[in-house]
C-alpha cells in the first residue's frame, strides 16, 4: 500500500489537473486507443454479464467508456452512470453522450461515492482503478454500493510497464531523459495494481468473493511511429512537458520525440503500422450477499 509520507489530498489535485489537461488530447486519440480499449470494454461486459435492466456504474470512465458501450447493452430498462475525478474528462464524457437517454456523468472520486448502498447491479472499470490511494477502502466503497450479489469487472495494467508498451514507452524515454526519480514504493500509478495476488488479496480484505483475476492482451495498432508520438504528445502530464521546457527549452525537443520514435522500432508491422499489445489484468469480483 503507501508509504505514511504519501500526501494523498496533493496527489488527487495533481490528477485532477493532469486529467483535466489532457482531455482534449485524449478525445482526439480515441480511435487509436480504442484499438485495443474497445476489446478489452466488450471482454468487461461480457465478464461482469451486464444485461438489460441493469444499473451500471463506470468508475474512472475518462471521456465516456465503457459507460457508453454499457449504456448500449443495459437498454431503456437499464441506467448507467459514469464518474470521473477530473471535471474536463466529464464534459468530454457528457458531449459524447449526447442523444443517449439511459447515461448520465457526474464528477466523483472512488474512495468517497455518495451511492446508497445497492445502487448498483454491476461495477465497471476499464483503467481506472490504479491511481486509488487507499486500494482496500476503496473495494469496500465499491462493495457497498453494489447490490448483494452485483459484479466489479475492471481492467488494470499488468506489471511491470515493459508488459504494457502503449502506454509505458514514451513515459520510459521521458524518465530516461529527464532523469527522474522513480516512484516511490506503494504509490499509486499505472502500474500499481500489476500483481495479481496482491489485488486478490485486497478484494478479499474488502470482503469480495468468486474473485478471478485473468490476462488479456489489449491489440493496440497506431497507423505509424509518427502516430505514436502524437498520442504520446497529447498524453504525457502537464508536469512533464514542463519539465521538457525548463530542460531542452521546448516541449517539442525533437531529440526527446525522436528518441521516443526509436522506441517503437521493434513493434513495426510489414505494412508500416505500429502494433503495441499490452498486457491487462481483468479483475471478476462478487459482492457480499450477507
Amino acid at each position: 500500500m503507501t508509504t505514511a509520507a504519501f500526501d494523498s489530498v496533493s496527489f488527487k489535485q495533481a490528477q485532477r489537473v493532469t486529467w483535466n489537461a489532457i482531455s482534449a488530447g485524449w478525445l482526439s486519440c480515441a480511435e487509436d486507443f480504442e484499438t485495443g480499449g474497445a476489446p478489452v470494454t466488450a471482454r468487461l461486459l461480457e465478464l461482469a454479464g451486464v444485461r438489460p435492466g441493469h444499473r451500471v456504474l463506470d468508475v474512472g470512465t475518462g471521456t465516456g467508456e465503457p459507460a457508453l458501450s454499457a449504456a448500449g447493452v443495459v437498454g431503456s430498462t437499464g441506467a448507467v452512470t459514469g464518474i470521473d475525478l477530473a471535471p474536463d474528462m466529464i464534459a468530454r464524457a457528457q458531449e459524447r453522450a449526447h442523444g443517449v437517454d439511459n447515461v448520465e456523468f457526474g464528477v466523483g472520486d472512488v474512495e468517497s461515492l455518495d451511492f446508497p448502498a445497492a445502487s448498483f447491479d454491476v461495477v465497471l472499470s476499464r483503467w481506472g482503478l490504479m491511481f486509488a490511494v487507499d486500494r482496500v477502502e476503496m473495494f469496500r466503497t465499491l462493495a457497498r454500493v453494489l447490490a448483494p450479489g452485483g459484479v466489479l469487472a475492471a481492467a488494470v495494467w499488468a506489471g511491470p510497464g515493459s508488459v504494457a508498451p502503449m502506454m509505458s514507452l514514451s513515459f520510459q524515454v521521458l524518465s530516461r531523459r529527464l532523469e527522474l526519480p522513480p516512484a516511490p514504493p506503494g504509490a499509486p500509478g499505472p502500474f500499481s495494481m500489476g500483481d495479481p495476488d496482491v489485488v486478490t488479496a485486497e478484494l478479499a480484505e474488502a470482503g469480495f468473493g468468486d474473485t478471478e483475476v485473468s490476462s488479456f492482451e489489449a491489440p493496440f495498432v497506431l497507423e505509424s511511429p509518427r502516430r505514436y508520438i502524437e498520442f504520446s504528445k497529447v498524453v504525457i502530464p502537464p508536469g512533464l512537458k514542463t519539465m521538457l521546457r525548463e530542460k531542452f527549452g521546448s516541449a517539442d525537443d525533437p531529440e526527446t520525440w525522436a528518441a521516443v520514435g526509436e522506441a517503437v522500432a521493434p513493434y513495426h508491422t510489414s505494412g508500416g503500422q505500429v502494433a503495441l499489445p499490452s498486457k491487462t489484468l481483468l479483475l471478476r469480483a462478487v459482492a457480499p450477499v450477507g
